[in-house]
C-alpha cells in the first residue's frame, strides 16, 4: 500500500469520524423545475456548503459539525458538470444475487451532515433543504444517531475494519491518477432495514455466526472457524481494498422500522463494487452474506464528491 499519498488537494470533508448526530438527505430535482432555475440554485446550494463548513469551524471549533455534498451521474450531466467524466464515475447498476438484490435507486444531491450537537445538524439540513425544496424533492431523510460504542442496531460494532490516519486519504479519496478531479472521491449509500424480530430470534452465538465477530469484544474470529458466508468475511476484500465507511443507525421505535445508512468514501469505485458482488452474489456465486438474510437494502446510489476547490468553481 503506498503510504506517501499526496495531500496537493482541498478535499470535502470525507475522512471525518462519524460522531454522534448525522442528516443523510436525498434530493431529486424536479421535472417541472426550469433547468436554468436548477442550475442556479445548484450553485448557491455549492456556495452555501463552503460557507456551513466555514462558519461551523469558526463558530464551534469543538463541534466536529461538517456538510460534505455529492452529486448523482445524471445530475452530472444535467447541470453540465466538467467532462469527461471521474474515471468510475457511472450511474450505478443493481447487483442481483440468487436470493439478494443490491437495488439501483436515483439520486440528484446527496448531503451528508455531522455534528456533535443536535440542533447544529438540524440547522444545516434545515438550511440547505430551504434552497433546495424550490427545485427538488427529498426522498431520503435520515437521521442518523450513535448507538453506544459505535454500534450497528443489530448490537455489533460497526466499521472496525475502517482505515485510520493517512490510510484514510489513501482509501477515500481521488489522487493524481485522475488529476482533473484530484481530491474529489466516490460517494456510495444504500439504507438498510433490518428484521430485528428475525435477528432476536438468534442466540447471541449465532449471530456471532453471521457477523464474524464477537458481540461484546468485537474480536474477530479465526479463519478456520469464521463462517465462510459472514459479512466479515465477504464484506473484507483485503488489505489493499479498503474504503472509508460512516455508516449509522436510524429508525422508529414504535413501528419497529430500524436500520443502517451504509455510507463510504472511496478513491476507487470499483472496491465497492467487488464488495457488493461478494455479498450479494457470493464468493464462490451463491455463498452471499448470510447478514443478508435480515437487513435489506432499500435505496443504492453512486455520487462523485468533487474537492472544495471544484464546489468553489461550481458556485460561479
Amino acid at each position: 500500500m503506498n503510504n506517501t499519498f499526496s495531500t496537493d488537494y482541498n478535499a470535502q470533508n470525507v475522512t471525518d469520524y462519524p460522531n454522534n448526530n448525522t442528516y443523510f438527505l436525498v434530493w431529486n430535482f424536479k421535472d417541472s423545475a426550469d433547468p436554468d432555475k436548477i442550475k442556479s440554485v445548484f450553485q448557491r446550494v455549492c456556495a452555501l456548503v463552503i460557507n456551513l463548513n466555514n462558519s461551523a469551524l469558526d463558530r464551534f471549533p469543538d463541534s466536529k459539525a461538517s456538510c460534505v455534498m455529492g452529486i448523482g451521474y445524471e445530475a452530472w450531466q444535467q447541470l453540465e458538470l466538467p467532462q469527461p467524466l471521474p474515471k468510475e464515475f457511472k450511474k450505478f447498476q443493481e447487483i442481483r444475487g440468487s436470493k439478494h438484490t443490491a437495488v439501483s435507486t436515483k439520486g440528484d444531491l446527496h448531503f451528508h451532515i455531522r455534528a456533535d450537537e443536535k440542533s447544529f445538524a438540524y440547522d444545516m439540513a434545515s438550511t440547505i433543504s430551504g434552497y433546495m425544496k424550490e427545485i427538488a424533492d427529498c426522498v431520503v431523510e435520515v437521521q442518523g444517531f450513535r448507538y453506544w460504542d459505535s454500534r450497528s442496531i443489530l448490537g455489533f460494532v460497526d466499521g472496525t475494519e475502517n482505515p485510520h490516519g493517512k490510510d484514510r486519504d489513501h482509501f477515500a479519496i481521488v489522487d493524481d491518477s485522475d488529476l482533473q478531479y484530484e481530491g474529489g472521491s466516490y460517494l456510495f449509500v444504500q439504507k438498510y432495514t433490518h428484521n430485528l424480530d428475525a435477528w432476536k430470534s438468534l442466540s447471541v452465538e449465532e449471530q456471532e455466526k453471521v457477523i464474524g465477530r464477537s458481540k461484546d469484544l468485537d474480536i474477530e474470529m479465526e479463519d478456520d472457524v469464521k463462517p465462510k458466508n459472514s459479512h466479515i468475511a465477504l464484506a473484507n476484500i483485503g488489505d489493499d481494498f479498503k474504503v472509508v465507511r460512516d455508516n449509522m443507525p436510524f429508525g422508529n421505535v414504535s413501528t419497529n422500522e430500524m436500520g443502517t445508512y451504509f455510507i463510504c468514501y472511496a478513491s476507487t469505485f470499483s472496491t465497492v463494487e467487488k464488495m457488493l458482488t461478494n455479498m450479494f452474489i457470493g464468493n464462490p456465486p451463491g455463498n452471499y452474506d448470510r447478514i443478508l438474510d435480515f437487513s435489506t437494502a432499500q435505496t443504492g446510489t453512486l455520487f462523485f464528491v468533487p474537492s472544495l476547490d471544484m464546489l468553489d468553481e461550481f458556485s460561479g
